[in-house]
C-alpha cells in the first residue's frame, strides 16, 4: 500500500464522525433528558446492594407546609436495566401543573444482581417511605399516585397488593397502596400466559397484578400500543374487565400501530398525546386543575 493511500485512510478514520449510541432498551428510551433536573434526590432505602433514591420535582413555590398530591414513577427495563431519567420529563411537566412528582430508583438485575421480586419490594418501600415522610415534603399522604412503564408499570400495579412481597422488617402498618395508577404498557399478568413468568419463579402469583384485583384497586389509566409485541391488547383488556367487575375504574387508551415504549419522551407525538391523557385523568381525580398546558410538538 503506497504512502498516499495509507495517509488518506488514516485521515478518514481520524475524522469520521462517531456513530450515535444505539438504544437497545425500548422500555426506557432515554431521549434527551439534559434539561430535566430534579429539585432534590433523597435516599429512601438502604439495601445490601447500596442506597436507593427518590428524585423530586416540586411545583413552583412549594413548601413543606403544603399538602400537595404526589405521584411516584418507576422506570421500565424488564427488571434488568433502565434509569429513573425515563420519567423525568413526566415529572417536570406534572410539577408545572402543581403536583409533587417523583421518579424512583430501584434494584435491577444488571446493576444489583436482583430479582423482579426485589424490585417490587423496593417499589412498596418507596410508597411507604413517602407516606411516612409526607409532612416533611409538603405531600398529602392520602393522594399519592403510582405510575410506570413496562416493568415499572408492573411495580406500580403491585404497590396496592400489601399482603405479599414486602421488605422483611419493614413497617407494613404504613400502607403502600397508591390512590391512583398511571400505567404505560405495563406488565399486569405474570402468569405463564402473561409476560416475564420465567423470571418470577414459582411464586409468580404474588406479584401478578391481574390476580389481585379487588374492590380496593385504585382508579387506573393504561396506555398501550396495538402493535406491542410484549403486552398484547387482550392482556390489558382482561385487566380492565377485572377492575370494572370489582366495581373500580380502569380507562384504557390504545394507540394504533404503536410498539412497546412508544410513549417515551423522544417520541414527541405520542409523548404529547399520552401526557395530555394522563393530565386529564389526574385532573378528573382532583389532583390538578385547569386544562393541560403541554404544547403540541
Amino acid at each position: 500500500m503506497n504512502r498516499i493511500l495509507l495517509s488518506l485512510i488514516v485521515f478518514l478514520l481520524m475524522n469520521q464522525a462517531p456513530l450515535p449510541a444505539q438504544n437497545t432498551d425500548p422500555d426506557n428510551d432515554a431521549g434527551d433528558k439534559a434539561s430535566f433536573t430534579p429539585d432534590a434526590s433523597v435516599v429512601y432505602k438502604e439495601t445490601p446492594q447500596g442506597e436507593l433514591k427518590l428524585n423530586f420535582f416540586y411545583p413552583e413555590g412549594h413548601s413543606k407546609e403544603d399538602k400537595t398530591p404526589a405521584i411516584v414513577f418507576f422506570f421500565g427495563g424488564g427488571w434488568t436495566s433502565g434509569s429513573p431519567q425515563q420519567f423525568f420529563p413526566h415529572c417536570d411537566y406534572l410539577a408545572s401543573r402543581g403536583m409533587v412528582a417523583i421518579s424512583a430508583q430501584y434494584r435491577i438485575k444488571n446493576k444489583h444482581d436482583t430479582t423482579p421480586q426485589d424490585a417490587v419490594r423496593d417499589a412498596k418501600s418507596a410508597m411507604r417511605w413517602l407516606r411516612s415522610h409526607a409532612s416533611e415534603y409538603g405531600i398529602d399522604p392520602e393522594r399519592i399516585a403510582a405510575g410506570g412503564g413496562s416493568a415499572g408499570g408492573h411495580l406500580a400495579a403491585n404497590t396496592p397488593i400489601e399482603d405479599f412481597c414486602n421488605e422483611p422488617g419493614e413497617d407494613t402498618t404504613v400502607s403502600s397502596r397508591p390512590s391512583a395508577l398511571v400505567l404505560f404498557n405495563p406488565v399486569i399478568d405474570s402468569s405463564p400466559q402473561g409476560y416475564g413468568n420465567d423470571r418470577m419463579g414459582p411464586d409468580w402469583k404474588e406479584v401478578s397484578p391481574l390476580h389481585h384485583v379487588d374492590e380496593n384497586t385504585p382508579p387506573v389509566i393504561v396506555f398501550l400500543g396495538t402493535k406491542d409485541k410484549l403486552i398484547p391488547v387482550s392482556m390489558v383488556e382482561g385487566y380492565q374487565r377485572s377492575v370494572e367487575d370489582a366495581g373500580g375504574r380502569c380507562e384504557v387508551r390504545l394507540y394504533k400501530g404503536q410498539p412497546h415504549g412508544f410513549f417515551n419522551y423522544n417520541k414527541p407525538k405520542y409523548y404529547y398525546e399520552t401526557v395530555i391523557e394522563m393530565d386529564k385523568f389526574l385532573a378528573s381525580l382532583g389532583y390538578i386543575e385547569g386544562e393541560p398546558t403541554l404544547q403540541k410538538p
